[in-house]
């Protein structure tokens, strides 16, 4: 039987797979004992006695919009202890212009930068860079990120804009190449934690596309970060 209560909410930018990724972590949900409602929507969030039962939000809409009681719900549902995690852009670039939401969850998708411009085709791929993902110290001992050493990847990476309350596990830094304007390293969070009343927020930057979740760090990351987050 299952006792805990998963809610899948997902939509926003095409490009970033919002279904098929979900799909992709709703059976490992269901195998751990999760009933997994899905929702193509955030209107769930405003249901205050049904997000009571919530033990876990994850949250996949890229860019999209919200209504204030919504976002409302939301952050009054993981201050009361339902767990709130998602994966790049699904997380990390939601709602852009509802500060409530980007205080909740921390940090801020703030670029990507790509290949030489001389490179570009006008695809997805013109922001598929090598890049590496940095385990910190406090990574060793974390239940979501412990055994995982730095790995690297070759897709987005992410440029966030995130604030001194996250509990930083991995880091990736942006290099300076000849065409790009700024002039020395950037180092953005790329897993981080967030505690918020009595609710757990976890974030992974990683996870453009299919292929990305599918590698077996991220994906390990992203599986421990849903049950770490849950109620």
């Amino acid at each position: 039987m299952k006792d805990k209560r998963a809610l899948v909410v997902r939509g926003g930018w095409d490009g970033h797979q919002p279904v098929a990724a979900t799909d992709r972590f709703s059976p490992y949900l269901r195998d751990n004992g999760y009933d997994v409602r899905v929702e193509e929507s955030a209107a769930a969030f405003a249901d205050s006695d049904y997000m009571a039962g919530v033990d876990l939000v994850l949250h996949c809409v890229s860019m999209g919009s919200i209504e204030k009681d919504e976002v409302a719900g939301l952050r009054a549902a993981v201050e009361a202890g339902t767990g709130l995690a998602g994966w790049h852009g699904g997380i990390a670039d939601s709602y852009r212009d509802v500060s409530d939401y980007l205080q909740l969850v921390g940090g801020q998708f703030g670029g990507h930068p790509g290949k030489h411009p001389d490179e570009c085709t006008g695809e997805q791929s013109d922001n598929y860079v090598p890049h590496r993902i940095t385990m910190l110290p406090a990574a060793a001992e974390h239940p979501v990120t412990a055994g995982i050493a730095d790995f690297d990847l070759v897709t987005e990476q992410y440029w966030v804009l995130a604030d001194s309350y996250c509990d930083v596990l991995a880091t990736t830094t942006q290099a300076v190449r000849e065409w790009d304007p700024w002039h020395r390293p950037v180092t953005s969070p790329a897993v981080w934690t967030r505690s918020w009343g009595r609710g757990r927020v976890f974030v992974c930057t990683p996870g453009h596309d299919l292929e990305t979740l599918d590698n077996p760090n991220v994906r390990t990351l992203v599986e421990r970060g849903l049950l770490w987050a849950s109620r």
